[in-house]
């Protein structure tokens, strides 16, 4: 029903007025008596063998929400009730801004792929905060913080503490954005000085509290070798918790749209099943070189349950999902979650 109908009437508006349709919708509907049960009913599927512990947390499956869809955290409780092992809300920022001119969110039907370059367009980290405090699930919730546009990279540092400060008591665990291609020169904190240098903080900050939270670094697609191993020299060095691998790419290589197309949408992160492939290198890289001594969550081009599996046995111990849900709508979730009960992976190590 979903590709048929809903998917076509959908895809009639611009992909970003269709997204505040679909949340508008679902948050309304969830308002109605019953609408809960019958979420839970058409699109949950629980099985004990699905559940497991990363980042010392217990998760009933391991197929979360990539943080983007859920910005402003106004979705938590209506995601969990759509099946989702966990929600990452953000990217946050310590004052509200309203991100790049739009339109700033592109289809590629072809290669059912999205460009964005939303520019961590959100309310602040004070609004999500007040929502979060009053939500009514259990779901296990990550924070992914970010600086603001204005603020430069040498003070950027301070934009991440405050973030963490005020979300500290609300989410589970934290997820340090330093690789969006839509803020100028975040990237550059993805370089090992600045990076270490604001994960040390950060880690520093968290010992400080009286139950310290796992902290998770997320990174970009478009790293060679090279830059991975300082990532994970410094992950492993420092003591952070996970990596999530990987977030938009820059790269348009390989693809069926048309380059006219490609040149007129401009700048901005691919995401979708175009960098399926690669996210799963980075992966399996990562996964090999520490030696399986660091979690990581998986995101990038998972559409099917083959694409869940292919990231699992790469190395992932969790998978995160945003444009195939999109393109292959809420019984997504089921689906993959009932073939990972149908093919088991070797039982994996508890992070």
């Amino acid at each position: 029903m979903y590709k048929a109908i809903v998917r076509p009437l959908l895809f009639l508006f611009k992909p970003e007025t269709a997204h505040h349709l679909t949340t508008a919708l679902l948050k309304l509907f969830y308002k109605l008596p019953g609408a809960k049960a019958l979420l839970h009913r058409f699109f949950h599927y629980e099985d004990p063998s699905l559940a497991r512990t990363v980042l010392g947390l217990r998760f009933p499956n391991p197929i979360g929400l990539a943080a983007g869809f859920d910005k402003n955290a106004r979705l938590v409780d209506e995601m969990a009730a759509l099946g989702f092992g966990f929600v990452e809300i953000g990217t946050l920022t310590p004052e509200p801004q309203k991100g790049n001119p739009t339109p700033r969110l592109f289809r590629l039907r072809e290669d059912k792929s999205l460009v964005n370059r939303m520019g961590f367009n959100n309310e602040g980290v004070a609004a999500a905060v007040a929502r979060l405090r009053k939500r009514k699930s259990a779901i296990v919730v990550g924070g992914n913080i970010g600086k603001n546009k204005i603020t430069p990279n040498e003070k950027a540092i301070d934009d991440y503490e405050a973030c963490f400060h005020a979300l500290y008591e609300v989410v589970d665990y934290f997820t340090v954005n330093v690789s969006s291609p839509n803020t100028p020169d975040l990237r550059a904190l993805q370089e090992k000085e600045p990076l270490k240098h604001l994960l040390l903080h950060l880690k520093n900050l968290n010992q400080q509290k009286p139950k310290p939270k796992p902290i998770v670094l997320k990174i970009a697609p478009d790293l060679n070798n090279h830059q991975l191993d300082d990532i994970i020299d410094i992950c492993l060095e420092i003591g952070i918790d996970g990596i999530i691998a990987t977030n938009t790419t820059i790269e348009r290589e390989g693809l069926k749209t048309q380059k006219e197309k490609i040149k007129e949408i401009g700048a901005g992160g691919l995401s979708g099943r175009a960098i399926r492939k690669r996210s799963t290198e980075v992966i399996r890289y990562l996964h090999q070189k520490s030696g399986g001594h660091l979690p990581i969550i998986g995101v990038g081009g998972i559409f099917t349950p083959q694409d869940a599996l292919e990231k699992l046995e790469a190395g992932a111990s969790l998978l995160q999902v945003y444009t195939g849900y999109i393109y292959e709508g809420p019984s997504m979730l089921k689906k993959i979650n009932m073939a990972l009960v149908r093919q088991p992976l070797q039982e994996q190590t508890s992070f």
